[in-house]
């Protein structure tokens, strides 16, 4: 069961997404699909995804979430050498996030939630080609 207390997004500790560290693979994918994030330090958390179809790295990203000067928490993403994406908090509550930029093509929402299993539920979501889709990616801790 999931508490719903939310805290205020402008006051987060980076810490409160201690939950999210660690390795975690794609449940229902080729081995080699992985998202990996280091504990809180300094301010910041690193991650780094990786996406293999067929044998082959198909899609990486790097990523990281950090707090700006008035404590508001960013989830920065740089998928593939793309241009790098900003993704404000827009909720916190225990053991799920979610980040947005409704200004951004696709997603405009990012969500990581940690299951009652253990396991992680991330999606995204938002507005593509005029009609609103949503993918969520099921992943549990590497072994």
């Amino acid at each position: 069961m999931l508490l719903l207390t939310s805290l205020p997004v402008q006051a987060a500790d980076i810490n409160t997404l201690n939950w999210l560290a660690g390795c975690w693979q794609h449940d229902n994918a080729e081995a080699g699909n992985v998202e990996v994030w280091t504990r809180p330090a300094g301010g910041t958390m690193l991650g780094a995804s990786r996406t293999v179809r067929d044998g082959q790295t198909v899609a990486w990203e790097y990523l990281r979430i950090e707090a700006d000067e008035r404590g508001q928490l960013s989830y920065i993403a740089s998928p593939s050498g793309q241009t790098t994406t900003r993704f404000r908090m827009a909720r916190l509550a225990t053991h799920d996030v979610v980040f947005e930029n409704l200004q951004h093509d696709f997603p405009q929402r990012i969500r990581y939630r940690q299951l009652a299993s253990g396991q992680l539920l991330a999606s995204i979501e938002g507005e593509s080609k005029g009609q609103n889709r949503l993918i969520e990616f099921l992943l549990s801790r590497c072994e």
